[in-house]
């Protein structure tokens, strides 16, 4: 039971975009974007997971907000130099802009989203 609430929390929101190898170079194109990277076994991870699902739905249309499990996806984590999870990357036009490791709280993200928007 415990594993199945888990597997609940971490179900990213609908307006999240699950980024892989696949799809990151067109993800990264949008006009702003962020990606959480992130793993199922950080606790960190899965404090600021509801949060980036809730901004997600907020920023709907302005930021594009996705997540990478850094277990799932080594080759984008390295490509950032991710070395902590959470690590937020933050894109503007398709390039890197902003990077920050660890936690974030919600009024802060909000904050930096909000200026990546404009």
């Amino acid at each position: 039971m415990d594993g199945l609430k888990r597997e609940t929390d971490m179900a990213a929101s609908a307006d999240v975009v699950h980024v892989t190898n696949d799809n990151f170079e067109s993800f990264k194109k949008s006009k702003a974007a962020v990606i959480d990277f992130s793993a199922t076994w950080c606790g960190p991870c899965q404090v600021l997971s509801p949060i980036v699902d809730k901004l997600a739905t907020e920023f709907k249309g302005k930021v594009a907000i996705g997540k990478v499990d850094i277990d799932e996806n080594p080759d984008l984590a390295g490509m950032f130099g991710v070395m902590a999870v959470p690590t937020l990357v933050f894109f503007k036009d398709g390039k890197v802009v902003d990077q920050h490791p660890g936690l974030l709280p919600e009024g802060t993200l909000r904050q930096r989203l909000s200026k990546l928007a404009s």
